[in-house]
């Protein structure tokens, strides 16, 4: 089975963000960070090469497959901040409707910049996979 190459690194966030080229993406690179290190408690760390993430849980699935993921992170892509592991928590629809501008994808959240979208709705969601996955983690 092949390696999961998602793991986490010692290479610098900060680093990571600067390299942004777009001024915007990098500015919202920057809030999340402040937002998920705010709720979560714990320092944000670069994950492969793209993903920034807090946090850590273990996962497996039937197939035998299993690792480790951030508990809540996103990447900055070229066409969008795509943000992970927000869907699909109690409560998320309700709050997606009230999100603002945004797109969805296989457990994903898609925002073009942090203006298009309701900041307390987003710190909410963010707020509510934490505690999910921090519960599920724990029983």
């Amino acid at each position: 089975m092949a390696e999961n190459k998602t793991k986490p690194t010692t290479a610098s966030v900060a680093t990571f963000i600067g390299a942004i080229s777009d001024p915007s993406q990098q500015k919202d690179a920057k809030t999340l960070v402040k937002w998920m290190e705010e709720l979560s408690g714990e320092k944000a760390k670069l994950w492969g090469t793209a993903i920034i993430g807090v946090g850590s849980y273990h996962y497996k699935y039937e197939s035998g497959r299993e690792g480790d993921m951030p508990i809540i992170s996103f990447s900055p892509r070229k066409s969008a901040t795509v943000l992970y592991s927000l869907i699909g928590v109690s409560g998320s629809e309700a709050l997606l409707a009230k999100l603002g501008k945004h797109s969805t994808g296989k457990g994903c959240l898609y925002v073009k910049k942090l203006t298009d979208v309701d900041e307390k709705v987003l710190k909410d969601l963010m707020a509510r996979s934490l505690a999910a996955k921090r519960a599920h983690a724990s029983s």
